[in-house]
């Protein structure tokens, strides 16, 4: 017997009722109902969660703990509860972001970011908003920690500060799981959160930040194909529809294993559980029924030069006019080659992003030794300058130029979308004065405001520069502008080494895909590569080496599928994502609006002796629905 007083009436199994502040045993589930847990939870929870959730339950007296022992608020002990009932999912959570941030490169494990999908639909099943929200910032978080560790060079201040940030995209994503997981076809509807969240975070804040897209992890996949259809948000939501498809697999599959009898495993259960299954084996094989185009129309022989710096990091570009010589130097060695016949003359030649290190218009010895290997050569060169912009004061430009053996510098292409608190600082006077790191940033770069479309020698090429490539608008409007292959012009010296440059790299792979298009990625130290239509890589660099690529590159003027519905195919994903949560959220009210009416009638009955006893708070009847509803979805 418990020392305290019993104030609230615990029910037995039987029905009987108990003046006794004792731990009740567990309740038998319902005939033909499977036995499982109060919520739909997967089998990796502990066997002890049961008894656990009953110490949360406000049918425990939330006064008295024993003899002797001194009394707290009910609240106190119910937050003790959750919290010793919350680790084992938060450690699960945390271990599938783990595992998603291993399916991307530099390690390619793309199958577990199906694991990490289903994963996170299990660990949010059947939970409240904020029990979804709280895994899928321990989902999230560790995600981006693993994943952008590369950024450690700048600070490990930098990377816990944009993983969470980015972790909290993850947090409303798993309360909308929760949420929508009590719906009918709940996969569905979790599948388009996952591009709901990937649209947000494209775009927000300070123009977003693409990385650790699904899409990106599935650039060697069965799915990758998909890109030339719907873009990378098909892409991250055929991935995000079979991670989903495999939790309600798995899901099915637990319920009738705990099945108590026979009769509980209908015909039904199994048709749900194997149907779910073989539609995430359709979702899978689907890619290889989408055709991608590679008949060229024209050809243009090339050549990619990486002069390569003079150290990693921070501090890449050395003494000035370091780099500039670097890839002087490599062009110049190039021409001496085709002079002896070792190398046959390409069509055109290209640099990488900040292969100038200094203004070739402000400083002439810069503009001459550019001047020097372009006529080497013999040949147009795409050169990536930093330039000062024509009538912004204190401004620079990132620009691509094309330079002409006889005419010169000619037409350019500046960066549409320079990135923030790396080539522009956003509150400059506020921030600057609470982190002086930002100082290192002297001037913000002015970002451009048409397509890098570029008519270089015979090829009309397409310029994007680094970090631009992770969007989606950049290089369909440059395709849709006309440009017959890509080129993307990089600086990844920052990051050498630390798996940032395979990461890019892979955006290129999905972008030659989705649109049709080789795709050619300068880098001034590596990774630099040529990428056929299909999204082969024909040649690649090693990092922090001087090469020269060179090569056909096949030169197309259709245009995808994906590039003609554009954006249209997100924008819908997205919006049924937000719907969906909408009415997961308006119907959850309404039913807790009806249990809170028909309280009060249960309770009068029960005092005056003419109905049973409630058989636990409001918690547990939602739970018993939660539970009901799993049954029969």
């Amino acid at each position: 017997m418990a020392s305290g007083p019993d104030t609230t009436p615990a029910s037995s199994p039987d029905g009987s009722r108990e003046r006794t502040a004792k731990p009740a045993a567990p309740r038998s589930a319902p005939e033909g109902v499977s036995a499982a847990p109060a919520e739909p939870q997967p089998a990796e929870e502990s066997a002890t969660a049961p008894a656990e959730e009953h110490a949360a339950r406000s049918d425990v007296p939330p006064d008295s703990e024993g003899p002797g022992r001194p009394e707290r608020p009910g609240r106190l002990r119910r937050l003790a509860a959750l919290a010793r009932r919350e680790w084992r999912r938060t450690a699960l959570a945390a271990l599938s972001g783990v595992a998603l941030a291993l399916a991307f490169p530099p390690y390619d494990l793309w199958p577990l970011s199906l694991v990490a999908v289903a994963a996170l639909s299990l660990l949010t099943r059947g939970r409240t908003g904020r029990q979804g929200a709280w895994s899928g910032l321990a989902f999230g978080w560790p995600f981006f920690l693993v994943l952008l560790k590369w950024l450690h060079v700048v600070g490990w201040d930098a990377v816990i500060g944009l993983a969470f940030l980015q972790g909290l995209f993850v947090l409303g994503l798993g309360a909308g799981l929760a949420l929508t997981s009590r719906l009918p076809a709940w996969p569905l509807w979790g599948a388009c959160l996952w591009v709901t969240e990937e649209f947000l975070r494209d775009r927000l804040p300070f123009g977003g930040f693409p990385w650790g897209r699904l899409a990106f992890a599935n650039t060697g996949s069965p799915f990758t194909p998909l890109a030339a259809l719907g873009g990378a948000p098909l892409v991250t939501f055929a991935v995000a529809l079979t991670g989903t498809l495999l939790a309600a697999t798995a899901l099915t599959a637990w319920r009738l294993r705990r099945a108590p009898a026979r009769a509980a495993r209908t015909p039904r259960a199994y048709v749900t559980g194997l149907g779910a299954l073989a539609l995430a084996a359709a979702v899978t094989l689907a890619g290889f029924a989408v055709p991608v185009p590679t008949q060229a129309a024209d050809t243009a022989r090339i050549a990619v030069v990486q002069g390569n710096v003079q150290q990693p990091g921070m501090d890449f570009l050395g003494r000035p006019m370091q780099i500039l010589n670097n890839h002087v130097e490599a062009t110049l060695d190039l021409a001496e080659r085709i002079k002896q016949g070792k190398e046959p003359k390409p069509d055109l030649v290209i640099w990488p992003e900040n292969s100038s290190d200094l203004d070739p218009y402000t400083y002439p010895e810069a503009g001459d030794r550019i001047d020097e290997a372009v006529k080497a050569v013999g040949v147009p060169v795409l050169v990536g300058a930093l330039v000062d912009h024509p009538t912004k004061q204190g401004y620079v430009e990132n620009q691509g130029i094309v330079w002409d053996p006889e005419k010169g510098p000619g037409a350019s292409y500046t960066k549409q979308h320079p990135v923030p608190f790396g080539e522009y600082v956003p509150f400059r006077d506020q921030l600057s004065k609470v982190i002086t790191r930002l100082q290192q940033i002297p001037r913000d770069f002015y970002p451009g405001d048409h397509t890098g479309v570029l008519q270089t020698g015979p090829a009309r090429l397409g310029d994007v520069i680094c970090f631009e490539v992770a969007y989606d608008e950049i290089p369909r409007d440059t395709v849709k502008d006309g440009a017959r292959a890509l080129v993307v012009q990089t600086n990844n010296a920052t990051y050498g080494n630390t798996g940032q440059p395979e990461q890019q790299l892979v955006m290129s792979k999905l972008r030659a895909i989705e649109h049709g298009r080789a795709v050619v990625t300068a880098a001034t130290s590596g990774i630099s590569a040529i990428v056929a239509p299909d999204g082969t890589v024909t040649q690649r660099t090693q990092e922090f080496t001087q090469d020269v690529l060179t090569g056909t590159l096949p030169l197309r003027d259709d245009l995808t599928v994906a590039d003609r519905v554009g954006a249209a195919p997100e924008w819908a994903i997205a919006i049924v994502g937000v719907l969906a949560c909408a009415g997961a959220w308006l119907l959850g009210r309404r039913k807790r609006g009806a249990r809170a009416g028909a309280a009060p009638t249960t309770a009068a009955a029960g005092a005056d002796g003419q109905g049973e006893a409630p058989q636990g708070t409001d918690h547990d009847q939602h739970d018993r629905q939660a539970q009901t509803e799993g049954q029969h979805q």
